[in-house]
């Protein structure tokens, strides 16, 4: 059952709209057309009231407010047919007049989970007729998303793209997993809960505890984090939910451990006070993908939470250093000023001739008590600003480097909270942005501010709280990366691991050549804590916490206690454990996952058969976040790849070029596009993301530019379709949103298509239903274009063959889109509608037609299968199957896919070059007559001078050319003109031929 939200007549609702208006009408049926005129004309005046009262229910509308402008109506049609959570859909119902999203998506996804067409133990149950022997196997995981995360259109290709290279490794007979999981996320969901306890409860997370804390993100995490596995399964994703991991699973933390304490006890893992990227906001480190690095071109007014005032940014600060016991002074610049409260050191290039008597000398902090020596080393740039650099080896990367080769001493100067230190002197326990506004003062006060000057910097701000980031000096864990990378380097080269595109290796390459040893404590509450424990022990000499040899790894307590006492040779009982309070960086456990998901450390039967995995598919921008460490983990810990091929997809922006942001206000929810949304309910969208006004105020014109009617329900079909002809490999892509409409279209067309058929006998619920054979074969009484159609068939799936085996998207999209619309509807359908409708009808030709368009609509719609799943599973299942269906898959996501093996016999180039020129041919006569405004029914006949091989040629498409070109009779001319011939008009030349229409 359907039911449809409008009556208003549509040009989609016509099935015979994809093949013309049908054969010209008698004069019978002309008259008997007139009697039914007058009997509608008397029932139209009984209407007419009725519509006279809907008019008024309207203008009151208006009148209320309630009538605002709106884009175009369309039909929005409802499957209402009673079915169960589960079970098939009705096939039986009468299908809608045209194409709806909303009817399509219905009830098929539970039905495929339920039916267990996407474990790969259904083949083993059901093995497919095309599986190669051995079956084939095709493994991926999924890119976890955050579990806060909700789905943007990031996720979207991401699925649209793996869902659709799964589903066409599954029709093509291999046994198929693709693993869902999902990330803890321990910045991001710690953050939510917090503000959730704020919000609620006016709590901290230090007022619950640890314990109680977590208990609470469990409990949001439980209520909320299913949310985007519902968004991923609106995108038809075809994953084995039963299968689907989160990464603070008692087993996945359990293979988190266990990485680790490996690492650590290989001295992979280690001890160490490193500069690290922190955020005060957050009291914690945060990896090198958690920073925005922000470009500024000079002077900058930056909001950072905390602070009432903006804080001024990308100001270049000179100011003087007196020398000691002389007149002299050194200056020095900055664009952190508060910084000048660690400075060490004051550092010149050792044959800078400027300096070289200051060699060896000290200045005077002039904030406080502590004299600076001058020290010389290489890094100096003398011709940059005065030559002479300030060294602040706590705060600075560069700093920290030149204070290891100098022996300088490391003086914090900034606090976890981001207040002033207590080595600050008078600015202890002041915020650090205050402070440098107040040494600015206080310097021009001293007589010790030399100038300012605008400077283009790249500041780096926390993608999570918003605040500017802060090296600082802490003790952390760190990974030893040198070795992996180096054999994830090798791999690479050797060719035993494939980066697509391939512009891609040399990035690869870059990276892990200079890689740095990764930091992977997080000082949170909410992610995997850290297995290590600080041995102490009055039997024991005390130890610092940077020393390896005080720590020891364990899955538990009294594990670590063993160990402990093994290490020292001393009493588990005269120990004392400190567990690490830290987590470990997200990345670390996401790293794991490709195996972890199966069951990693433990031989599980998943495991055995599914890692390595076959392929990665993400995108390039997390290439080395996840991706490269996924690959050093899995070498160090499996002594394996963890797949073979990484493909890596496009990075999406807008229709304008621009990068999808919330900071822009640009990001669209797929599920927008899918559903369809006003102007105004993305407007009220637009005023919950915190935008600072002139941002809104850009963002809120740009939506009216763009979408001034809103964003169409376009559905899932379109939005994934138009994400595959996109994604053409190593280009970003520039989404135009209203493009995805265009591919609504196309589903449409394909509906009108297939209801064509249904109309002619081929319909699963039509008792004389035309049956197919089980294996095609040619009757030998085709026609030219009979076999012209098989040839674009034979053509289409060869490159869809070719595309998918080389994750080439869009060639698949080319191909399927000119075959469905401009070789089958456009010209097959539309040719043999002569016979179908003929007045005295040729049986046998009829059933030709029949098996041929049946062979093209079943093929065309497996072809289309794992880009489009719904629209091609509803219109699949209402096509005829050989046997009446008995023994025939159940699914269309479970039937073979095609294979040019079996087509490429009726491959005919000759025959499509032929075609190729007839149908130009066609195209010229038809734009005369549009040119000339002669009516689409008013017949010609059409005569043609030609060369004997070219009159051959169009003698034997004469079938083809009257139905597409309205000709009546076609005759050819001698090479000789008659006086007849001086009234012809020319229509169309070309070096073959002239076509001529008869002056009227």
């Amino acid at each position: 059952m359907a039911t449809s939200g409008s009556n208003q007549p549509n040009d989609e609702n016509n099935p015979q709209a994809v093949a013309g208006d049908g054969p010209p009408k008698t004069a019978k049926q002309l008259a008997k057309e007139a009697e039914k005129a007058e009997k509608l004309r008397k029932f139209e005046e009984k209407q007419r009231a009725k519509a006279e009262t809907e008019e008024q229910k309207k203008a009151k509308e208006v009148a209320e407010g309630s009538g605002k402008k709106k884009g175009p109506t369309r039909d929005i049609t409802e499957y209402t047919s009673p079915t169960n959570i589960g079970e098939k859909k009705d096939i039986h119902c009468e299908l809608p007049k045209a194409y709806s999203p909303k009817y399509v998506e219905s009830a098929w996804y539970t039905w495929w989970e339920k039916e267990g067409f996407f474990r790969p133990e259904y083949y083993d149950q059901h093995p497919p007729s095309n599986a190669s022997t051995p079956r084939k196997s095709f493994t991926m995981v999924i890119p976890p998303p955050n579990v806060t995360g909700y789905l943007h259109l990031g996720h979207a290709i991401m699925c649209t793209l793996e869902d659709t290279i799964t589903r066409w490794h599954r029709m093509c007979g291999d046994t198929v997993l693709w693993v869902p999981g999902c990330d803890h996320a321990g910045i991001a969901t710690q953050v939510v809960v917090e503000k959730k306890l704020s919000r609620e409860q006016k709590l901290t997370r230090h007022d619950l505890g640890r314990e109680k804390f977590l208990e609470e993100v469990w409990k949001w995490k439980n209520e909320k984090g299913d949310h985007i596995y519902e968004q991923i399964k609106a995108l038809g994703s075809s994953c084995d939910w039963s299968r689907k991991v989160f990464t603070m699973d008692k087993d996945m933390s359990y293979a988190v451990e266990e990485a680790f304490i490996r690492m650590h006890e290989k001295k992979l893992v280690y001890r160490s006070t490193r500069l690290v990227n922190w955020s005060c906001r957050l009291k914690s480190a945060i990896s090198d993908i958690e920073v925005e690095k922000t470009e500024l071109k000079g002077r900058t007014l930056i909001n950072v939470p905390g602070y009432k005032e903006p804080v001024e940014c990308g100001v270049l600060i000179y100011f003087a250093y007196p020398i000691e016991n002389s007149n002299e002074e050194i200056v020095v610049a900055t664009t952190r000023l508060e910084t000048m409260l660690g400075d060490t050191a004051v550092v010149v290039h050792p044959d800078d001739e400027r300096y070289k008597h200051l060699h060896g000398k000290y200045v005077q902090h002039p904030i406080l008590p502590r004299r600076l020596p001058i020290l010389t080393d290489t890094m100096v740039d003398p011709a940059f600003g005065s030559g002479a650099v300030k060294v602040t080896p706590a705060h600075d990367p560069n700093d920290f480097e030149c204070g290891r080769r100098l022996s300088l001493p490391f003086i914090t100067c900034i606090n976890d909270d981001g207040l002033m230190s207590s080595e600050c002197g008078p600015y202890a326990g002041k915020p650090r942005f205050e402070v440098r506004r107040q040494l600015l003062n206080d310097l021009k006060e001293r007589g010790l501010y030399r100038d300012s000057k605008e400077n283009e910097m790249i500041l780096p701000i926390c993608s999570r709280s918003k605040d500017i980031i802060e090296p600082l000096l802490k003790p952390q864990w760190y990974v030893n990366c040198k070795t992996m990378a180096q054999r994830s380097i090798d791999a690479v080269r050797s060719k035993e691991l494939k980066i697509l595109p391939s512009m891609f290796e040399p990035v690869w390459y870059r990276w892990l050549e200079d890689i740095r040893d990764w930091c992977i404590s997080r000082q949170l509450w909410w992610g995997h804590r850290i297995p290590a424990y600080f041995i102490k022990s009055n039997d024991i000499p005390p130890g610092d916490e940077t020393d390896d040899q005080y720590w020891v790894s364990a899955h538990s307590y009294d594990e670590a206690l063993e160990k402990a006492a093994k290490k020292f040779n001393v009493s588990k009982e005269k120990i004392r454990l400190e567990q690490d309070d830290d987590v470990l960086d997200t990345w670390f456990s996401s790293g794991l996952f490709p195996f972890s998901s199966f069951g990693w450390p433990m031989e599980t039967d998943d495991l055995k058969r599914f890692f390595p995995t076959t392929l990665l598919e993400t995108g390039h921008d997390i290439l080395f976040f996840w991706v490269a460490r996924m690959v050093m983990m899995s070498l160090e810990l499996t002594d394996r790849l963890p797949f073979t091929e990484i493909y890596l997809h496009a990075i999406i922006r807008d229709a304008h070029g621009r990068k999808m942001s919330k900071t822009l206000g640009n990001v669209i929810d797929p599920l927008d596009v899918i559903n369809g949304i006003s102007l105004e309910k993305l407007q009220e969208q637009l005023k919950t993301s915190n935008l600072d006004p002139k941002e809104y105020e850009r963002a809120r014109q740009g939506q009216q530019d763009d979408y001034p009617n809103g964003i169409p329900d376009c559905g899932t079909d379109a939005l994934r379709f138009a994400f595959c002809a996109y994604a053409n490999q190593g280009r970003d892509i520039n989404l135009d949103v209203l493009r995805v409409e265009g591919y609504r279209r196309f589903c449409n067309k394909l509906w009108n298509a297939i209801r064509f058929a249904m109309s002619k006998n081929l319909d699963i619920n039509d008792p004389s239903c035309f049956e197919p054979p089980a294996e095609f074969k040619l009757t030998g009484t085709e026609k030219p274009c009979d076999l012209w159609i098989l040839s674009r068939l034979s053509y289409a799936i060869e490159q869809c063959e070719i595309g998918f085996n080389n994750y080439l998207f869009p060639q698949v999209t080319t191909t399927i889109y000119n075959f469905w619309l401009y070789e089958l509807c456009d010209i097959y359908i539309e040719y043999i509608k002569k016979d179908l409708y003929a007045k005295d009808p040729d049986l046998k030709r009829q059933e030709t037609i029949k098996l041929i368009l049946h062979t093209c609509l079943d093929n065309g719609l497996r072809l289309i299968a794992p880009i489009m799943p719904f629209v091609s599973e509803e219109l699949y299942q209402r096509l005829p199957k050989p046997n009446k269906g008995r023994n025939a898959p159940p699914s269309l996501c479970v039937t073979p896919y095609p294979q040019s093996s079996q087509f490429k016999q009726y491959r005919n180039e000759e025959l499509e070059a032929n075609v190729v020129t007839i149908y130009g041919a066609i195209n010229k006569i038809r734009s005369y007559r549009s040119a000339q405004k002669i009516l689409s029914k008013e017949k010609d006949n059409l005569y043609i001078r030609a060369s004997p091989s070219t009159s051959l040629l169009f003698t034997a498409f004469v079938d083809l050319i009257d139905p597409l070109a309205n000709i009546d009779n076609i005759q050819l001319l001698n090479e000789e003109s008659t006086s007849e011939q001086n009234g012809y008009i020319t229509i169309a030349t070309s070096s073959d031929y002239t076509l001529y229409f008869k002056s009227k």
